[in-house]
């Protein structure tokens, strides 16, 4: 079992960025549930009250869930470049937004007290409710999450058909309009996503980067 263990994390070197993730849940989960700020900054638009609750939006919500998880192991059995830079994208972004929490902490007030409806969906969204604070909600992360799904995907060669490439493209901007179907999210929050997504991407798929990249897989050419 250890021969097999050794023989794979050689084999998968670029193993070591999954560290990450448990280390930004930590981070996440202290800011979510310990810290307690003086002060929330409330995210509100007048916009928001033009977008109605429709919780047929839950589908891309979730679909979120396993594009994510979904895009990680494909591209780390299969496409390990990018996985290299779908793991430098989600490292800054995600490092950057719960920088962002710490510094300007914010909450929303847009959850409805009672749900309209009575369906699969709506529970669904209610449950979403009671294990998501509404705290912590600028930048919205399933947008930044979303984005760097997309990033990567549209990268691999398992997405080069326009079919596929459409497919990409409109489950991302689902994804990112069903945090304000739902109720998750101010409009507010998705354009500070996108501001935070503009300033990952040279980070991972800059000129600088390339090289980086580069360098490790003649380095592990040479140690093959």
């Amino acid at each position: 079992m250890l021969k097999r263990l050794t023989c794979f994390l050689n084999r998968y070197p670029h193993w070591k960025l999954l560290l990450y993730w448990p280390l930004y849940g930590l981070a996440f989960e202290l800011l979510e549930w310990y810290a307690k700020p003086g002060s929330y900054h409330v995210m509100y638009s007048p916009l928001d009250d033009y977008i109605p609750f429709q919780e047929i939006f839950v589908i891309p919500y979730y679909y979120w869930f396993i594009a994510l998880i979904w895009i990680h192991v494909y591209t780390f059995f299969k496409e390990p470049v990018v996985f290299r830079k779908l793991m430098y994208f989600i490292m800054f972004t995600q490092t950057l937004s719960l920088i962002i929490f710490a510094v300007y902490p914010s909450i929303q007030f847009l959850r409805p007290e009672v749900m309209p409806r009575d369906n699969i969906f709506t529970r669904l969204v209610s449950y979403i409710y009671t294990i998501d604070t509404n705290t912590n909600v600028c930048p919205s992360l399933h947008v930044v999450g979303g984005i760097a799904v997309w990033l990567a995907a549209i990268r691999c060669k398992a997405f080069k058909t326009k079919g596929r490439r459409c497919f990409l493209f409109v489950s991302t901007v689902l994804i990112c309009i069903s945090t304000v179907f739902l109720k998750q999210h101010s409009v507010q929050d998705i354009p500070v996503a996108l501001a935070v997504c503009v300033l990952g991407y040279p980070v991972a798929y800059g000129k600088y980067t390339e090289r980086l990249i580069r360098r490790k897989k003649q380095r592990i050419r040479t140690l093959m």
